[in-house]
């Protein structure tokens, strides 16, 4: 099932995509109650599938190749970091570069969102807390990242966190740990790889984070990119105004914005 936040009519609902079609689920993606067909996707204008998530927990150096090309040794237990949920922006919208901002690189990574409360969870009973599963960008200001010594503000800027274009519930997904993942900056694949490569888990991510800081429901894990990120390539590729970036996960969709100054 694939559960969506949309506006349509100058009303924003929660919908349930069913073969092109948008059935209104009511207020909220993490209860959806199927209702009649109200429009067709292309239709609507679809909007992040999780209004405010309560925490944007995200990881780094999670790929091994990633590690590697930042110059980082493969991490012995997840490293964690946060964006802040202003960051939020969904499919379609902008990611807005501030002028103060001159290195602004791409983040493709499999989002988790948390459906049931998880406190102190074991990996084998971790991923039944996961309502499903969607696209994120991980946006990252690098100038500011490496100059402040740490990652809040250069991960955190307004709309530097696209989510979507929904997520698709765990049943769907049955090994998250088996999805190709791509980033496409204009059109030029360069992010390619598969979550198959990832140092930790989903069950253990959800697990390690539960172990002291509790999820709730609507929450959502960035669970780290792979290779082929702006930065590391010679020479670097940042983005600009008038780039479209877009992230593609298997199983899952495309997540597609614009690029603007501001």
């Amino acid at each position: 099932m694939k559960l969506v936040r949309f506006e349509y009519g100058g009303r924003v609902r929660a919908g349930i995509v069913e073969d092109g079609r948008i059935r209104d689920a009511g207020e909220s993606v993490l209860h959806p109650d199927p209702g009649d067909v109200v429009a067709r996707v292309e239709d609507v204008r679809l909007l992040a599938p999780v209004a405010s998530p309560g925490k944007i927990v995200c990881v780094g150096l999670n790929y091994r190749d990633h590690a590697k090309e930042s110059g980082q040794p493969i991490p012995e237990s997840p490293i964690l970091f946060a964006k802040f949920t202003t960051s939020v922006i969904g499919p379609g919208d902008a990611i807005r570069i501030p002028s103060f901002a001159t290195q602004v690189d791409y983040e493709a990574e499999l989002g988790v969102v948390i459906g049931s409360k998880a406190c102190a969870v074991s990996t084998q009973d971790a991923l039944s807390h996961v309502l499903g599963y969607t696209c994120v960008n991980d946006v990252s200001a690098r100038d500011l990242q490496f100059a402040d010594g740490q990652w809040a503000r250069g991960k955190s800027l307004d709309t530097f966190c696209p989510i979507g274009p929904w997520i698709v519930t765990r049943d769907e997904i049955p090994d998250p740990q088996r999805l190709g993942i791509r980033c496409v900056l204009n059109g030029e694949v360069l992010q390619n790889s598969s979550t198959e490569q990832m140092v930790f888990s989903v069950a253990e991510l959800v697990s390690f984070i539960s172990q002291g800081i509790t999820l709730e429901p609507g929450d959502v894990i960035a669970t780290g990119t792979p290779p082929g990120v702006g930065f590391a390539r010679t020479p670097p590729v940042f983005l600009k105004p008038g780039d479209t970036v877009r992230v593609e996960i298997d199983s899952i969709g495309a997540l597609e914005n614009s690029v603007e100054g501001s």
